[in-house]
């Protein structure tokens, strides 16, 4: 014990603001107290060594205490390890009657969020304050120094000798020595202090030979504006102006690479128990203008909740972004990488008037539809929440910012386990998901978003190579967050019970090079790996393949074609493309709720009259309606028919024909799809007329 009671004495005085004593050596230096910052520190006292956390706020935990209490993930078979023992630690708190506070522990159990049992040994929701209790309970057991409100020298924060780093140095003039260091941030700085490469952006499909990356109009169907809506200042004129927030170069070539990154914004924790809700305030530098694209959208017919909160436990949520005009502040973040703290505080504070005024906006204006305002009524900000920031979250949804490209980057070739790397520190397993990266105009004149990308992946491993820089560039520095990997896979990486499992895969390493003497290029892959199973990390396991996806042109299916995204909606605002075959880029479903609340209109131009046959696109499951009411409205009346979704079309395993109608020349005949008294999930996908001759 005396050695340790030693070095905590050592650590006190060199840290204690009475006694400026010059800084210890540091076996292990990590800047940024993230999720994954947290675990590296954990870990590298676990092994022994002298640890110092620096986080540049008053708070660690980064987003995982911030606000996104509803872990996203995909498979939960790949996180092992401290990131585990997280979840576990959550699951015993709730475990105790004690702490449910305005709903019973059983009720919230029974509605199964979020994959959550009450048989299981890990939980996968919670509330700031819990996973923040959780992080300080961890470190607690630790003799970790954490340093908090220290922001690296933009300037000259990085001292090298050769290609190791010798310390870092903060705004404050303080300086941390150290052997190893650990970039742990969401934004890259000392990694790029450091003098290693990174990418800001997306990438081009060429340069890593990928499908999913640079621009992508053509997929961006998630989020996305289902009704015209006017850009200009003044609807309809051009020369008036267009409205904030909108770019008017266009998204670029199609799949070509930018230097734009996707959007960010707040998870905000609300509820909906009166005695802790607050009321959306309205900010005092509210502009309409920005709020009217929104307005315009509602007034087009787009009456959709336009945000997505998930229940946590105590009728609290974690709200995230969606569909077209949301939480995300999209496009508005492209500058924050590479800025400076001014700059970073501008673009910072800008997300935070937009989400609040948006919300006010939401609750308020009375050119909202009533049922969305009533229903932002019923949700404010938690009042027991964020109690040093207003009860507004304190971390930004920094989605993605500097990526390191070192020897190996991960693509999306990984993701889909095409490409498996031998030299695992841990598992992927969310979907490649980019969020919007751009608003523009389309040449129809319309506004439309642009980035959103949602692709199914398989868990898959990510190499160590990926999370430490080349050798000639930096030799004992590891970096678990902004890691080396291109903006798709990225898209997939980046979770937080992720990063947790980099983090302690980082210290491992680092831990291991100390042992060994050698650059954390040069360490015994095998016996890193030994160390990482013993501490319960998962490094790959089999998974099922994908099923192979079958997208059909409207050019295939011949004819004339109304795809679900050009078909007047209520509803149907759920997104799909599991099951093949479908048409263009996916399909939608009624999610099997709102009976009778839902329906589809598609709307062809016939080019001249005369007799057509109809047929409908939808993919066959069993748990898809027995009794679909689809109504055809033709020349000679409107015709009712009942569709079994269950059974596959026997037309190209897709194209069910429902009959032969005459339809008049022009656009008064339409076939219109419900879920009116349905039976399970109702689909619509698209509809076909072909001249009978």
């Amino acid at each position: 014990m005396f050695p340790k009671l030693i070095l905590s004495l050592t650590l006190f005085l060199a840290c204690s603001p009475l006694v400026r004593a010059e800084e210890p050596t540091f076996d292990i230096v990590i800047y940024g107290g993230t999720s994954s910052g947290v675990t590296a520190a954990v870990q590298a006292d676990r092994m022994g060594k002298t640890v110092v956390l620096i986080e540049p706020t008053q708070f660690v935990g980064g987003l995982t205490t911030g606000g996104l209490g509803a872990t996203d993930i995909g498979n939960k078979r790949a996180i092992g390890g401290l990131s585990r023992e997280f979840y576990q630690r959550v699951f015993q708190y709730y475990t105790d009657p004690a702490v449910w506070d305005h709903e019973a522990r059983d009720e919230y159990f029974a509605r199964e969020i979020r994959g959550n049992s009450s048989n299981s040994d890990s939980m996968w929701t919670f509330e700031p304050h819990v996973a923040s209790k959780i992080y300080q309970d961890m470190l607690d057991e630790t003799d970790v120094v954490v340093v908090l409100g220290e922001r690296l020298d933009l300037e000259q924060g990085v001292v090298k000798d050769g290609t190791r780093i010798v310390k870092i140095v903060m705004e404050s003039g303080r300086e941390f020595p150290g052997r190893m260091f650990i970039d742990a941030t969401y934004e890259g700085d000392l990694m790029a202090k450091a003098g290693v490469t990174y990418h800001v952006g997306r990438e081009s499909n060429s340069e890593y030979g990928e499908t999913l990356n640079g621009v992508q109009t053509g997929r961006a169907i998630y989020h996305q504006f289902t009704k015209n809506v006017d850009p200009y200042i003044v609807p309809g004129d051009p020369s008036s102006g267009v409205l904030p927030g909108i770019n008017t170069e266009g998204p670029g070539e199609e799949f070509s690479g930018d230097k734009k990154v996707q959007a960010y914004n707040f998870r905000m924790c609300t509820t909906d128990v009166p005695e802790i809700r607050r009321e959306w305030p309205k900010p005092d530098n509210y502009d309409p203008q920005w709020y009217e694209l929104l307005l315009r959208n509602f007034e087009a017919g787009d009456e959709r909740i336009p945000w997505a909160p998930k229940w946590m436990p105590n009728r609290k949520t974690d709200t995230n972004n969606n569909f077209a005009i949301s939480t995300d502040f999209i496009g508005q973040n492209w500058d924050y990488p590479e800025a400076d703290y001014a700059t970073r505080e501008k673009i910072w504070q800008a997300h935070e008037d937009w989400q609040k005024g948006l919300m006010w906006t939401l609750a308020n204006s009375p050119r909202v539809p009533e049922k969305v305002r009533e229903h932002f009524h019923r949700l404010g900000l938690a009042k027991d929440e964020f109690l040093d920031n207003d009860n507004w979250p304190r971390q930004l949804y920094i989605r993605e910012s500097r990526r390191m490209v070192s020897d190996y980057v991960m693509t999306e070739q990984n993701c889909l386990r095409q490409e498996i790397v031998e030299d695992s520190v841990g598992m992927g397993a969310y979907n490649m998901d980019s969020h919007h990266v751009q608003r523009y105009i389309t040449p129809e004149g319309f506004v439309r978003n642009e980035g959103d990308v949602q692709v199914r992946s398989r868990p898959y491993p990510v190499s160590y190579r990926s999370i430490r820089p080349k050798a000639d560039q930096c030799s004992n520095l590891l970096v678990p967050v902004c890691l080396s990997a291109s903006h798709i896979s990225y898209g997939s990486i980046r979770m937080e019970p992720v990063f947790m499992v980099m983090g302690q895969s980082a210290a491992t390493a680092a831990a291991h090079a100390i042992d060994e003497g050698v650059a954390v290029q040069e360490i015994s892959y095998e016996k890193l790996k030994q160390r990482l199973l013993e501490d319960n990390q998962v490094l790959d396991f089999e998974s099922p393949p994908i099923p192979e996806r079958v997208v059909l042109s409207k050019a295939q299916l011949g004819g004339i074609v109304v795809d679900d995204m050009e078909a007047e909606l209520e509803g149907f605002d759920s997104m799909g493309t599991t099951v093949s075959p479908f048409v263009q880029a996916g399909y939608r479903h009624d999610r099997d709720t709102g009976k009778g609340e839902q329906k589809a209109r598609f709307q062809p131009r016939i080019p001249r009259a005369g007799k057509y046959r109809v047929s409908i696109a939808y993919t066959a499951n069993p748990n898809r309606a027995t009794n679909v009411p689809v109504r055809v409205h033709h020349a000679d009346g409107t015709t009712e028919i009942t569709v079994n979704q269950r059974k596959a079309a026997p037309e190209k395993d897709l194209l069910l024909p429902i009959g032969e109608f005459t339809f008049a020349a022009g656009s008064e005949g339409f076939v219109e799809i419900s879920n009116q008294g349905t039976n399970g999930h109702v689909i619509i996908d698209a509809v076909q007329w072909l001249p009978v001759e």
